[in-house]
């Protein structure tokens, strides 16, 4: 009864409808990667930073200008990855304070597996120190009190870096929540991704076809741009806040 059924339904359809898709051969798989030469430290996890710096008892804490100088600029000497494998690197200046550290350290310790990956600090506890007057204060009476200590980050700078036997997938979670709360933009990158970028730059650079850069239009003062543009704009033509 069923055969026949489906004879009686074939019928009505066109034999050029009809398409037959046969799939068959061998599935090649790619070898897993080694991961003999890589060592796992004793202390996995990212260490706790200090709050406030700590200075000799007999000395007071200095106070300190604001110093954009410390967060403008691209980062020339911590902008590469020293594990060779995954981290989370800034893509403009700004500043940590201590709850941006512990929000990192406590992403990460709860998504990292202790037994194949480690993560570890690419920069300094907080350092610089921030003054503020209390509320209600009137102007005036000299430089306020210190508020909080913080620390300037440049654009390029790298923050943390995690490492072990895992792939960019089992990282890329973690190191893309703490680049989402960071307090300036931030990625989460890999060593291929950071060689890919450089690569594509260059690339850009000496095929570039347009002479009018921010570069050109700066250095001539074209359309009389220098009276709008600050120091740092000729510094950096036009790249860095």
């Amino acid at each position: 009864m069923l055969a026949r059924t489906i004879k009686q339904a074939l019928t009505f359809i066109r034999p050029e409808c009809v398409q037959v898709t046969c799939s068959a051969g061998i599935k090649y798989f790619p070898p897993p990667k080694n991961y003999d030469h890589i060592e796992i430290p004793e202390r996995p996890r990212l260490r706790m930073y200090e709050k406030v710096p700590l200075y000799p008892p007999n000395l007071k804490p200095p106070k300190m200008q604001k110093r954009l100088r410390y967060m403008r600029g691209p980062e020339l000497l911590h902008n590469k990855l020293q594990l060779k494998q995954y981290g989370v690197i800034a893509l403009g200046g700004g500043r940590m304070a201590h709850q941006h550290f512990e929000m990192a350290r406590l992403v990460v310790a709860r998504h990292l597996d202790m037994k194949r990956m480690y993560a570890i600090w690419r920069i300094d506890p907080p350092w610089q120190p921030v003054t503020k007057k209390g509320q209600g204060q009137r102007m005036g009476g000299g430089k306020g009190a210190i508020d909080h200590y913080v620390t300037p980050i440049k654009a390029g700078r790298v923050i943390l870096e995690i490492a072990g036997k895992c792939e960019y997938k089992e990282a890329h979670r973690m190191l893309k929540i703490v680049a989402e709360r960071l307090p300036f933009k931030a990625m989460a990158v890999s060593q291929e991704i950071m060689e890919k970028e450089a690569a594509k730059a260059k690339w850009k650079e000496e095929n570039n076809q347009n002479p009018y850069t921010m570069k050109y239009i700066i250095q001539n003062n074209m359309g009389g741009c220098h009276k709008m543009l600050s120091p740092v704009d000729h510094k950096w033509h036009g790249k860095y806040l």
